[in-house]
């Protein structure tokens, strides 16, 4: 059914048995191979995973090469296809979709998207499970499954009641209130349901690229600085990366570049533990009082960090300094918060 069980694996659009019909079995542009494949490939459960280097092993399988010919094949005769899948998530997954009878509408969809790279059909899943095409001009369309329509339940024409039907039973039927008329949604606001779901999962791709362009502002610039101060670094080979991700982590909870670059400054540290950098966080922020060893005083950069008080290269600069941590003047006036 079009309904999907795994992001990945196959939409197969046939019954839960092996029968192909005569169509398609004379079909003479299908040749031999295409053919035995594809009956293969119908005799899957939902959500196999179709893998041209998996089909290829075993006695008697033919090579990589002849098996993504003979995919190539069906999908040009509209029996199966690559699609890249926009899940209700927002996520992306690949997988295929296989139809025992050839598809007018998958045969066009394959002159339409198989001149990409990865030949890949996009499609958009819906509120109910099922798919729409995407096109390039942002509308909405029919995946070509029709084991949907199917699965629809049949309409049973009103019988006369019988002359002699009893009075309780008559009774119960007219006590019974009338069900309400199933309301079927048009082409129109499926495909505007769509295109809603596709602008707010841009939206959020946008909102995931600048908070990465944020992270990675911050973590260059903390890389560079401190290897300029500490030396260079050598630590775990996966350091930068994993400090970029406690910075981006930080920038989802609401901090700014200016709150992550001042902790990382007060860390003193390639990539601070986890506790050290919410602790730094907490300085950088004024939620926590540093602790020297002459006791308890406020944080300040010249304080700590000398001739580097211009805070001019840091990220977020532009963003007013916190009061706790100052501007860097010598006569700024700090608090210190009592123990409760």
């Amino acid at each position: 059914m079009s309904r999907l069980s795994e992001s990945t694996g196959a939409r197969i659009d046939r019954p839960h048995y092996v029968i192909v019909g005569s169509p398609t079995v004379r079909n003479p542009r299908l040749s031999y191979r295409a053919l035995g494949l594809l009956t293969y490939l119908l005799d899957q459960k939902d959500g196999w995973v179709v893998r041209s280097e998996q089909l290829c092993q075993g006695e008697g399988r033919e090579g990589r090469a002849a098996v993504r010919t003979a995919l190539r094949e069906l999908a040009a005769e509209g029996h199966y296809r690559l699609e890249r899948r926009q899940l209700l998530s927002g996520k992306m997954a690949m997988g295929t979709a296989i139809s025992e009878v050839s598809k007018e509408r998958w045969v066009k969809d394959n002159e339409l998207f198989g001149s990409k790279k990865d030949r890949a059909v996009p499609v958009v899943q819906q509120p109910d499970g099922t798919f729409l095409v995407q096109y390039p001009d942002g509308t909405l369309g029919p995946d070509g499954f029709e084991s949907d329509a199917a699965e629809e339940p049949p309409v049973v024409p009103e019988q006369e009641p019988e002359a002699e039907e009893k009075p309780a039973l008559k009774e119960k039927a007219q006590a019974a209130p009338p069900k309400p008329a199933r309301v079927r949604r048009t082409a129109a606001q499926k495909a505007a349901d769509g295109r809603a779901k596709s602008d707010a999962a841009e939206q959020k791709t946008a909102e995931e690229k600048a908070l990465d362009a944020a992270a990675e502002e911050v973590a260059s610039w903390w890389w560079g600085d401190a290897q300029e101060n500490f030396g260079p670094y050598v630590g775990k080979t996966n350091g930068y990366v994993a400090m970029r991700s406690m910075v981006r982590r930080a920038l989802v909870k609401g901090y700014t570049q200016r709150n992550c670059a001042d902790a990382l400054r007060h860390a003193r540290q390639y990539l601070p533990s986890a506790q050290q950098w919410q602790n730094a966080l907490g300085v950088a922020t004024g939620n926590i009082v540093p602790a020297q060893r002459n006791g308890r005083i406020a944080y300040s950069d010249e304080a700590t960090w000398g001739h580097r008080s211009d805070n001019s290269a840091v990220p977020g600069s532009s963003e007013a300094p916190h009061p706790t941590t100052g501007d860097g003047s010598d006569d700024a006036t700090f608090g210190v918060r009592a123990r409760p």
